[in-house]
C-alpha cells in the first residue's frame, strides 16, 4: 500500500481526494496548509505529497522549495486549478516532479499510482 501526504487547504476538496484514494487502497495523511506538510513530511517518507499550490499560511510552491532545500527527495506532484504553462513551469521549476490539473477526473487514482511507479523504478 502506497502512502500519500495530501495537502490541501479546501475541507471539501481534502476529504473527497481522500475518500478516492483510500478506496483505491492508498494509506492517505493529510496537512491543511503547506507549513502543516513541510513538517508532516520532515516526520516521516511518503511515496507521494499531493500538494495544492494555492493554500494560506505557506502556499505549495513555498511548502515544495523549502521541502527541496531541507533535502527531501520524495515524490512531490502538484494538484492544482492553475493549468496555464506558467503555472506549470512553476511548480516544476521549485521542485515538483509532476504537475495534475484540478478538476480531477476519473483517472486521477491512476495517474498517482502510475507517478508513484515510475518514480519508484527510477
Amino acid at each position: 500500500m502506497s502512502s500519500i501526504l495530501l495537502v490541501e487547504d479546501d475541507q471539501v476538496i481534502r476529504k473527497m481526494i481522500t475518500m478516492r484514494l483510500q478506496l483505491h487502497g492508498f494509506e492517505v495523511d493529510t496537512a491543511v496548509n503547506g507549513l502543516q506538510g513541510v513538517e508532516k513530511a520532515n516526520g516521516r517518507l511518503y511515496d507521494a505529497i499531493l500538494m495544492d499550490m494555492h493554500m494560506p499560511v505557506m502556499d505549495g510552491h513555498e511548502a515544495t522549495r523549502v521541502l527541496r532545500e531541507q533535502g527531501y527527495q520524495g515524490l512531490i506532484i502538484a494538484v492544482t486549478a492553475s493549468v496555464m504553462s506558467d503555472e506549470t513551469n512553476k511548480a516544476i521549476n521549485i521542485g515538483c516532479n509532476h504537475f495534475i490539473p484540478k478538476p480531477i477526473e476519473v483517472t486521477f487514482e491512476d495517474q498517482v499510482a502510475e507517478f508513484i511507479t515510475r518514480y519508484k523504478d527510477g
